[in-house]
């Protein structure tokens, strides 16, 4: 078993070899067709060292992206093959491929860099904190109650964009001497303001359910994922149910690690096709696509794990259920929002077509939800968070003006002591 295993890894490793190769040179050949990027005229670089599996982090802050670029110049550093392809292809940003640390000093040379923008923790985010002179500034790629939304890694960098007090007293319960005041800015939700996609159905009278499970996690802590426990026998339900449409939205990593959960999901797409066979005009939807926004407007439950697509769908303030691990090693921060949700356990995932109805004709859940999104996300009227996090770059621009002055006059100071001292 373990050579077959070893054999399967070996495999594995070539093919990404061969496909982080061929990415490469595509890459090259492309940006060698659109040429350099204009000299010293990018003040923020947004730091992306993924490949093309991590996308999805990027792609949610294309919109708002686009619009601080409006403001301030905007740039994408990535330093993987395949994740520069994928960005290239999307054509949402400009994109400098530096796979070499020499690369990222070169890139550094000929543009004004002053803010970096992370969207994970990719451990090559370190190779970036070398470069001072700008600020490192982490963005996240979602708002949860994950163990991942506390770590350690915050500490690294000078600013963090946050969501709002949940996430503040979050760090605070976690992180020993971090200055919450000082270091932490709170932004709400921009991706909440620039919905995207189009509904590939036509509305009718069936209650909409979407069922976005994340993915099987690499560590018994973090499994939250569902595929496996809940989700064949809730989308049977769905399915089977001539009153309900469902929209399901898979996290483009699920059976990366565990192939049980590849073969689950590959089942789950196969009987949505099969009940549309059966059904066209049931027009079930199977969602691997980019565009996030028109799902969470459309559904009227959703059901996912614990994730940032908790927060995503507590953004837009609509019903939810909240699937409970089934794996007891799974650490469910009770601090916030999980304290008070609607949960869904394995045992009852096929009966979600009553547990829809419940949650959704509740006035006291709708209530209790509208509190949780001041206290997660602040103000959430169209443009407000956007609003906030234009300010929130606008403020370490001026910081970033304020520091490059002090930092020429100690130069200053310095040459003219020189000078002094070499003075006959």
């Amino acid at each position: 078993m373990g050579i077959f295993t070893d054999a399967k890894k070996a495999v594995s490793l070539v093919r990404r070899a061969v496909a982080g190769r061929s990415a490469y040179v595509e890459v090259k050949r492309a940006l060698g067709r659109r040429g350099p990027l204009p000299r010293h005229h990018y003040r923020v670089a947004v730091y992306f060292a993924d490949g093309d599996v991590n996308m999805y982090q990027m792609r949610q802050w294309y919109k708002p992206l686009r619009r601080l670029a409006e403001r301030w110049p905007v740039v994408v550093l990535s330093r993987n093959a395949t994740g520069a392809q994928a960005l290239l292809a999307d054509g949402q940003l400009p994109v400098a491929f530096a796979p070499s640390v020499r690369a990222v000093e070169s890139f550094l040379a000929a543009q004004d860099i002053r803010v970096v923008l992370y969207v994970n923790q990719n451990t090559r985010n370190f190779q970036m904190f070398r470069y001072g002179h700008r600020w490192h500034v982490f963005i996240n790629h979602g708002e949860s109650d994950k163990m991942y939304m506390t770590t350690n890694q915050f500490k690294a960098y000078d600013y963090a964009f946050v969501a709002g007090d949940a996430a503040r007293e979050r760090l605070g319960r976690v992180l020993w001497d971090y200055d919450l005041d000082a270091r932490t800015i709170a932004i709400g939700r921009p991706q909440a303001d620039h919905y995207s996609g189009s509904l590939p159905y036509r509305p009718d009278e069936r209650i909409v359910v979407l069922y976005a499970p994340t993915w099987e996690g690499d560590r018994p802590s973090a499994h939250y994922g569902s595929i496996v426990t809940h989700g064949e026998a809730l989308a049977r339900a769905v399915l089977a149910s001539p009153s309900h449409r469902l929209i399901y939205r898979p996290h483009p990593r699920s059976g990366v690690v565990d192939p049980a959960y590849g073969a689950a999901n590959r089942r789950i797409v196969a009987a949505i096709a099969a009940a549309n066979g059966a059904d066209p005009g049931a027009h079930h939807v199977f969602d691997d696509g980019p565009e996030l926004g028109w799902q969470l407007a459309a559904a009227h439950v959703a059901v996912v794990d614990i994730s940032a697509m908790v927060y995503d769908r507590l953004a837009a303030g609509r019903p939810l259920l909240v699937t409970r691990p089934a794996d007891p090693a799974a650490v469910v921060d009770t601090g916030g929002y999980l304290a008070d949700a609607e949960w869904l356990d394995a045992s009852d995932a096929g009966e979600i077509v009553a547990a829809s109805e419940r949650v959704i004709r509740d006035p006291e859940a709708t209530s209790r939800l509208s509190e949780w999104v001041r206290h997660y996300f602040g103000d959430t009227a169209p443009g407000a968070a956007t609003a906030r996090f234009h300010e929130a770059v606008d403020v370490l621009m001026e910081r970033w003006d304020e520091w490059h002055a002090r930092t020429i006059e100690i130069v200053d100071e310095t040459v003219e002591d020189e000078t002094s001292a070499d003075a006959p």
